[in-house]
């Protein structure tokens, strides 16, 4: 019975329930209670959720999703401009988060590969935090949705880079062509998905636009199969979702299909938050923690600033660049991936992974509470700063 995955989805529901509900009372934040329930119900904690491995990658949905509907709001000509502006800002923050990060690592006695893999994990920020918390019906922060996607995008795609050479130190070895296949799959992808949403989807859509049921199936067939496509071509799935949602961006229905689509990316979001905590082992901490907190800290003080002086010599404004900095001031999911899979390959240890992980949970609770309590978020405990 504890076994199945009714009682699992019950745990996480109920439990994030009361959660939410407690965190509301005490205006915190909701995401922080979802990680430290998943934590509790965890195999490392009470045992309740014996396999956080299979909700994760149930909430990994969440994560498409989110990207799908971001892209929904973006036509490809803002798309483009918005990615010419960004790329010298993402290129210049990563480089100015990797060397402080490589010196903490260092000093924390990991191995040379170990320093530069960890470092280099370091510079991505987080998907989630950063859009999850973001409204995206307010006129300002669709500009500042328009910067963070773009520098998110670029951020995906050096990702999408170290993972293919974490699996190259592993020692399994991929051509040339393999290497290349992401550079040349992004704009691929991205003409074949306004190829085929211009000459099938949208006029599917125009001509069934009545039957909601339709619509709402092709939508979600549309996204996942373009993610699909996106994975298979070496990219990740979260690009292809994105990528989906751009080429329909222009369509009359856009609007219509991510109103409808928002309760089923909540679900797997929580989805993820959970599992995000189910799967670390706070036992690790006893031997990480001083790296890892250190490693945080640098995180939550150094990227909000540089972010906040590059938008700003790019020709923002002040305060839209401080809020961007600060949506931006974490250490990306994408590290717990390289972590969990560069030991997997056997090229860092147990303890550099364990180091990785720790730094990126603290981040995404700190940043996230940060966020939500001082900036407008859709899930605010401040009914002042509640957007959707």
């Amino acid at each position: 019975m504890h076994d199945s995955i009714v009682y699992t989805i019950f745990l996480i529901f109920t439990g994030s329930a009361v959660v939410a509900t407690l965190a509301l009372f005490a205006r915190q934040a909701m995401i922080v209670g979802y990680i430290l329930l998943g934590s509790l119900f965890g195999p490392h904690a009470l045992g309740l959720v014996e396999d956080p491995a299979l909700i994760g990658q149930m909430s990994h949905i969440g994560i498409i999703f989110l990207l799908f509907l971001l892209g929904l709001d973006l036509p490809p000509g803002k798309l483009m401009a918005m990615l010419r502006e960004t790329v010298t800002v993402t290129g210049l923050s990563a480089l100015a988060f990797f060397l402080p990060a490589a010196g903490i690592l260092y000093l924390a006695g990991l191995k040379p590969m170990e320093v530069l893999i960890g470092a280099m994990a370091f510079t991505f920020s987080s998907t989630i935090i950063g859009l999850k918390l973001l409204p995206t019906t307010v006129l300002h922060h669709r500009r500042t949705g328009e910067i963070i996607i773009s520098i998110l995008l670029f951020q995906d795609v050096l990702a999408i880079v170290l993972l293919l050479a974490v699996e190259t130190a592993g020692g399994a070895m991929p051509g040339t062509g393999r290497l290349l296949l992401p550079a040349l799959a992004l704009p691929g992808v991205l003409l074949a998905s306004l190829l085929l949403a211009r000459h099938g989807v949208v006029p599917l859509l125009a001509r069934f636009d009545t039957i909601q049921e339709y619509v709402f199936l092709l939508t979600i067939g549309w996204c996942l199969g373009i993610a699909e496509l996106a994975g298979v071509l070496g990219l990740s799935q979260e690009i292809g979702a994105f990528l989906a949602g751009v080429a329909l961006a222009n369509s009359p229905i856009a609007q219509y299909i991510a109103e409808s689509l928002k309760p089923l990316r909540d679900f797997f979001l929580v989805l993820f938050f959970f599992a995000m905590g189910a799967g670390f082992d706070p036992r690790t901490l006893g031997v990480v923690w001083v790296p890892a907190l250190a490693l945080a800290l640098l995180a939550l003080v150094l990227k909000p600033r540089v972010f906040r002086r590059l938008l700003e010599r790019a020709g923002e404004d002040p305060g839209r660049s401080a809020e961007i900095g600060v949506r931006l001031g974490q250490i990306s999911e994408f590290a717990l991936l390289i972590a969990v899979f560069a030991q997997a390959n056997g090229v860092i240890g147990a303890p550099a992974s364990a180091l990785i992980q720790a730094a990126t949970l603290l981040t995404f609770i700190a940043s996230g509470y940060w966020v939500v309590m001082r900036y407008p978020t859709p899930v605010a405990v401040n009914e002042r700063l509640r957007r959707n």
